[in-house]
């Protein structure tokens, strides 16, 4: 990311550097952030939302999820489905704000911060921030003082910070940066494990996937999402990589 050349709007900041941000009701641009945007999301966001939406899984993603992936990418990306009013608006925003605020996605949570992490040969991950500033977004002019890491810390950032550095071993491992493309069933595998929990639980409970033997000495995988989740990561280390 040293060498990427950043959009004018977008700046590097210091993890503990300065900057004035906050959002709230009193701010004349409130919710308009949550129009006109395409919002990618991770699985830690869909394990979260679906929790807050009170759906399974499958359910969430049949309703609000739209499922992409272009001839060159190795992985599926996954996007939030917006209202068709005009404004391209999240399906998840009213009048007074964020309706699944508790279980809103971690870019809204970071917004207008940016983070990227890259992996290191030691599997750690280099983290980056940058800052956003858009023309409609009047919260900059807001006097409360920030750092990148006090803002994260103040929108419940660290489990997404670190589910996503997990992802992001699988989708940043060795084999991918060579070239490696995923056949139909390991694409499958990947949506399973990491997007359609519940789904994936219930076929682990059948003894219907491969390399689960782990799975049946975990008893909190039966309950636990996150858990669950992040057996899902080891899984597809396994059935991906043959790690």
């Amino acid at each position: 990311m040293d060498q990427v050349q950043l959009p004018k709007n977008v700046n590097r900041i210091q993890k503990d550097e300065l900057f004035t941000f906050s959002c709230h009701p009193e701010v004349n641009c409130f919710t308009d952030c949550c129009r006109q945007l395409e919002l990618a999301l991770t699985p830690f966001d869909v394990l979260r939302l679906k929790q807050e939406t009170k759906l399974d899984s499958s359910t969430f993603l049949e309703r609000y999820v739209i499922q992409e992936q272009e001839a060159e990418d190795a992985f599926p990306r996954f996007y939030l489905t917006m209202v068709d009013d005009g404004q391209a608006s999240c399906v998840f925003v009213a009048k007074t704000g964020c309706t699944v605020y508790p279980g809103r996605p971690g870019a809204c949570r970071a917004y207008p911060m940016g983070r990227a992490a890259i992996r290191q040969g030691d599997n750690s991950m280099r983290e980056f921030f940058v800052l956003l500033k858009e023309s409609h977004c009047h919260g900059f002019q807001e006097k409360e003082e920030q750092t990148a890491g006090r803002y994260s810390e103040g929108q419940g950032l660290e489990a997404y910070n670190s589910f996503n550095d997990k992802v992001a071993i699988l989708l940043q491992h060795e084999k991918i940066r060579r070239g490696m493309q995923l056949t139909e069933k390991q694409t499958q595998y990947f949506v399973l494990a990491l997007y359609d929990l519940d789904n994936f639980r219930t076929q682990l409970n059948e003894g219907k996937l491969p390399n689960q033997e782990e799975y049946v000495n975990r008893k909190n995988l039966c309950t636990d999402d996150e858990e669950l989740l992040l057996f899902g990561i080891e899984w597809l280390h396994g059935v991906l990589f043959n790690q």
